[in-house]
């Protein structure tokens, strides 16, 4: 490959902003990414051609990044206009791909990228999807569009491969450098070329195969890690009932080094995991053989049964609100609940189906009055994420005054800082809202960051995921 190349990336969200920086600032490489300038994203083109970052989470090492390869080097820059891929010798495709209310892929995005950049579609240059989808979509559905807005043909006239990111917020540069890269092309030369591009910035291992066992991989990824959650959200349930602390039966069972129980929490949240076992459902549906009809060979059960034990967290939490505010006399009907945290991710500003959304739905249908609260997710943000009508605010004094109860939705660091606070109330210049905290009837703990024996000791009631209330605490 030569070393004087043009990218394009389609797509500025949380993979295709980092990938097309560290692709800028490879020495030679040239990198365009492509936004739709829409009244939702459009801020993003301004924002990134002046060389800032637009997320405002931590992400340690990408403001910098993007400010040298947008500034100094202007080796990055970006456009709404998909003609600059008529000069790219490579385009990645990094547009969001969600399920519907039914668990169908909503490809709206994606289709009309790969129109669009089929139209403008070199011929040599390889194409490389990002985005999660269902197993099989790379070639029945991508490909097709691609070659007949081109009129070229995958394979001969240009390449086509499917690569998966495995970024989390908060840790963007390091997962797409650090981690191993799975390269899967429609042809052994896709393939290669893919490899090769990524090799670039990947200082991980990149192990090739072939496009429908990539996509295969990445869904089954992120279903296991799916699973493993409602596995630890059923035993924390169970733990409830029983009366026992979930997070200490979690530590002895993952005292011996071949377990590793998974946390159990408010409701699992993001981009990816909430969709991306429906996508693998549907790809093997789609795409896969039939069994013999017999033994439903092949049928997924346990995947969609553990989505929707995740999918019920965020409706326990509401009971727990309700059985915590019923103790201490107040009637949820009226109540003000303040949830502390929308973004799905702890330190990150990313609100994407975030468990406190369904949350707030439900505390809401009942009467409560809600109020949320967080220091990084934008208002914009959260009213496209599911928070319309649930007022936000950054200023958690604000947030927290006059409240019946606060429910701890995302581990943010602020957070955690008022629970060691609660823990030593001796501690020098407490922050305001540590008083207006302890002055809160009522706290359910989602993400297990205060001590239940501290919240009693202030005269709250406390409930918490896992957090089995023994017969001498009730």
């Amino acid at each position: 490959m030569s070393v004087q190349k043009h990218i394009v990336v389609i797509g500025m969200g949380y993979v295709g902003i980092p990938c097309a920086a560290l692709l800028a600032d490879v020495p030679g490489f040239r990198v365009t990414g492509v936004q739709r300038r829409s009244a939702r994203s459009g801020w993003k083109i301004d924002c990134l051609n002046a060389g800032r970052s637009p997320f405002e989470g931590d992400e340690p090492g990408l403001a910098e990044l993007i400010h040298r390869v947008a500034v100094e080097k202007k080796s990055f820059q970006v456009t709404d206009d998909y003609s600059v891929c008529r000069e790219a010798d490579v385009i990645l495709i990094d547009v969001q791909t969600p399920t519907d209310e039914n668990h169908v892929p909503h490809y709206e995005s994606l289709r009309q990228a790969s129109e669009q950049v089929g139209h403008y579609l070199p011929r040599e240059s390889l194409v490389i999807v990002e985005s999660t989808v269902a197993p099989g979509t790379t070639q029945h559905v991508i490909q097709p569009i691609l070659e007949q807005a081109s009129g070229l043909k995958a394979g001969r006239d240009f390449y086509l491969a499917f690569s998966y990111e495995r970024v989390m917020p908060g840790r963007l540069l390091e997962y797409l450098r650090d981690f191993p890269r799975v390269v899967g092309g429609i042809d052994e030369e896709s393939t290669r070329r893919a490899v090769e591009l990524y090799q670039h910035i990947v200082r991980a291992p990149i192990t090739p195969t072939d496009a429908l066992t990539a996509e295969m991989a990445k869904v089954v990824e992120n279903a296991y890690r799916d699973v493993n959650i409602a596995f630890a959200n059923e035993v924390a349930l169970a733990c409830e009932r029983m009366g026992v602390d979930v997070y200490e039966v979690r530590r002895l069972i993952n005292a011996r080094p071949d377990r590793h129980m998974h946390l159990p929490g408010a409701g699992v949240g993001g981009h990816c995991l909430p969709k991306d076992s429906w996508l693998l459902k549907y790809g093997v549906e789609k795409y896969g053989r039939a069994g013999d009809g017999k033994r439903g060979d092949g049928e997924l059960e346990i995947i969609p049964l553990a989505r929707q034990i995740n999918d019920r967290m965020p409706a326990h939490m509401a009971a727990l609100v309700e059985d915590g505010l019923a103790e201490a006399g107040i009637a949820l009907t009226g109540a003000k609940v303040v949830l502390l945290g929308v973004a799905y991710l702890e330190n990150s500003d990313d609100p994407r189906n975030t468990p406190a959304a369904p949350l707030a739905a439900l505390l809401r249908a009942r009467g409560a009055r809600v109020v949320a609260h967080d220091p990084y997710v934008r208002e914009r943000n959260w009213v496209e994420s599911g928070g319309e009508g649930i007022p936000l605010t950054r200023d958690l004094a604000e947030a927290l005054e006059g409240a019946d109860c606060a429910v701890v939705v995302t581990r943010h660091r602020e957070y955690v800082n008022l629970a060691s606070q609660m823990v030593s109330p001796d501690a020098r210049d407490p922050q305001p809202a540590l008083a207006f905290l302890t002055g809160t009837p009522v706290l359910v703990d989602g993400r297990d960051v205060f001590d239940g024996g501290a919240c009693r000791q202030y005269g709250m009631v406390y409930r918490g995921v896992g957090k089995g209330r023994r017969t001498d605490e009730r």
